[in-house]
């Protein structure tokens, strides 16, 4: 007898210059793992990206409901990459539940693959569904591929000796491998994680790995999948990048501010979410003099961090919008006693609990004016996940410089997102210059410097610099007790000059795209990305539009209001019911229009571009 080998099927390699992915599931599922696996795949390949981890606030939701979906998203490029992506071109959904809640992202006729044995009726209940999607044509206008996934996994872990359960729970490295499949990359730098992470655990190492190994397998051997995609490496300028989240910028924005300034580290913090991994983060940063404390409440967090302050050290403490009202009377503090301290809000959607998990821009209105009495304090905000890091900096740099509390406004995007960050020189970073007081001749507490209006930072235990310290208020240059009127009067001028003072460290805004036009973008925050992608969309049409996103919004550029006046109109985009355009408003009588967006999620391209079309069609 003879036998005829069939020649290997050639499939077709399609190359395209982005890609938008999503993996979904149970929180159980390891939907984050899979999704952070396959950002680091891409990134080392050169690609730009950007990411939106998306999870559920209940710790444990039922298995299969609607509540317990958790998601990620990534979105890849061989070319400038502002967004997670607004619609979605490939989409992995381990159950009914993670379809119903993902499909209207996705393309028409994009990829759907789906995890078929957890297509029962069973299933199908807790999703709240009255029929079976992959039997009514709902899904008719994609490119479905349902795959056995739980049952191929067993199959190919049947020989290690795991139970069913152990055997379930590498399905998400099973799919994961069937991605590095369809979009031609190497399974590498995965399969050396897994064996680094399950190092103790051997069998796991080998139940992972295999795991992966047979998706990408099924992928070449079925007949289903019959394009390969290729996204070329992006363009980047020539340096040294990692993959880092807005959480991660800051831990390593504040060591380098502590290096730079040659003062000791310490976070005074209460864990909550999104603002919690900077706890964590910083926690490992032990051999470089780094000092975390876990407090036992919100109030703690910040008057340990004050305490730090008056000790010596650079003060910091994290938290979001519900512990920024625990704070508060803290915050007042510290504006009285004049320290340094930098205070971290990585907001979420509220008010109370709220969506913990979702992101919003609502605690600006709160970070300005949320204190008793007057007691101004300078805000920043970055504007991307690798900003993070220099608003760090910046923010020690003010805090130390003036002797005041700095806020620095983040949110849940920036903080779980991530990006390819090019790691800077030191010789790129600020100098962060330091002076502790020491002469006690003529040392007075609450002596001004006269450029800066910052008070001497004297260490206690100093000879000869004994102070008072204190929530009372504090007679002028003596620091003494004083309710004398006048006294209060001055008092509390002094502190709002200092704020305000702070502008000359302020650059002057430049506007991105049309020094002047028909329409002014104003935003803050994380609304960079969607509002850099719709400018230069909106321009490559032929419209006249400039953008100009505030880091620094209080004090605000010196410049900003004449900028404002180069344009017919002014739109201000915000993850919130308008606060930046009240304060726009209120101080430079513009006539600007808010476009406000409050459901959890960041804006997307098409609806920031939408919106310009309105304003000027």
């Amino acid at each position: 007898m003879s036998t005829t080998v069939a020649p290997p099927r050639e499939r077709k390699r399609e190359t395209l210059e982005r890609a938008v992915v999503r993996f979904c599931g149970d929180s159980g599922d390891g939907m984050q793992i899979t999704g952070s696996q396959f950002t680091n795949t891409v990134a080392l390949y050169g690609n730009d990206l950007a990411t939106l981890p998306d999870f559920p606030a209940e710790i444990r939701a039922p298995a299969g409901t609607l509540p317990g979906v958790s998601g990620f998203q990534v979105h890849f490029s061989s070319s400038d990459v502002y967004t997670p992506g607004d619609s979605v071109d490939a989409l992995v959904a381990m159950n009914p539940a993670a379809l119903k809640m993902n499909l209207s992202d996705l393309k028409p006729n994009g990829i759907l693959i789906v995890n078929l044995d957890n297509f029962q009726e069973t299933d199908l209940r807790k999703a709240q569904m009255s029929t079976n999607p992959l039997e009514d044509h709902s899904l008719d206008g994609y490119r479905v591929f349902p795959v056995e996934l739980t049952k191929l996994t067993r199959a190919a872990l049947k020989d290690l000796g795991l139970d069913a359960k152990s055997m379930d729970r590498c399905k998400n490295f099973f799919a994961l491998g069937m991605c590095y499949w369809l979009y031609n990359r190497s399974m590498e730098t995965s399969l050396r994680w897994i064996e680094d992470k399950f190092k103790a655990k051997p069998q796991l190492v080998e139940a992972n790995r295999t795991a992966m190994r047979a998706g990408y397998s099924y992928c070449e051997a079925t007949e289903a999948f019959q394009i390969t995609y290729e996204i070329p490496p992006a363009k980047l300028s020539p340096g040294v990048y990692r993959n880092v989240s807005g959480n991660s910028a800051l831990a390593m924005g504040f060591v380098a501010a502590s290096q730079k300034s040659g003062l000791p580290l310490f976070l005074g913090s209460y864990p909550i979410t999104p603002a919690s991994d900077i706890l964590h983060e910083l926690s490992g940063y032990k051999n470089f003099g780094v000092i975390t404390f876990q407090a036992e409440d919100e109030i703690a967090a910040i008057t340990s961090a004050i305490g730090a302050a008056y000790g010596g050290s650079l003060g910091v403490t994290s938290t979001s919008g519900p512990g920024m009202a625990l704070k508060t009377e803290a915050l007042g503090l510290a504006v009285a006693v004049e320290l340094p301290l930098v205070i971290c809000d990585i907001q979420r959607g509220g008010p109370s609990t709220g969506l913990p998990t979702k992101t919003e821009q609502a605690d600006l209105l709160q970070a300005l004016f949320g204190r008793n009495s007057e007691a101004p304090i300078p805000v920043l905000a970055p504007a991307t996940p690798g900003d993070c890091f220099w608003m760090a900096l910046e923010a020690s740099r003010i805090a130390i410089k003036y002797m005041v509390p700095v806020i620095v406004l983040s949110d849940g995007y920036l903080a779980n997102g991530a990006e390819p960050w090019k790691i800077p020189k030191v010789s790129e970073l600020p100098e962060i210059p330091v002076k502790f007081e020491t002469d006690p001749e003529g040392f007075r507490p609450y002596r001004r410097n006269p450029r800066t209006l910052a008070r001497p930072w004297a260490i206690p235990g100093t000879p000869g610099l004994e102070h008072r310290i204190g929530g009372l208020e504090k007679q002028d240059v003596t620091g003494n007790v004083n309710y004398e009127p006048l006294n209060h009067e001055r008092m509390v001028h002094l502190r709002a000059e200092k704020v305000a003072a702070i502008v000359e460290d302020v650059p002057d805004v430049v506007a991105a795209g049309d020094p002047s036009g028909d329409l002014l973008i104003v935003a803050w925050g994380s609304t960079f990305g969607p509002v850099t992608a719709a400018l230069r969309a909106q321009r490559a049409k032929g419209r006249r539009i400039g953008h100009v996103h505030l880091r620094h919004l209080n004090p605000l550029p010196k410049n900003l209001g004449d900028v404002l006046m180069r344009y017919d109109r002014v739109l201000v985009p915000e993850m919130n019911m308008g606060q930046l355009v009240m304060v726009l408003r209120a101080k430079y009588l513009v006539d600007a229009v808010g476009y406000n967006k409050i459901q959890g999620k960041p804006f997307k391209q098409s609806e920031i571009e939408q919106k310009i079309e309105e304003l000027l069609d």
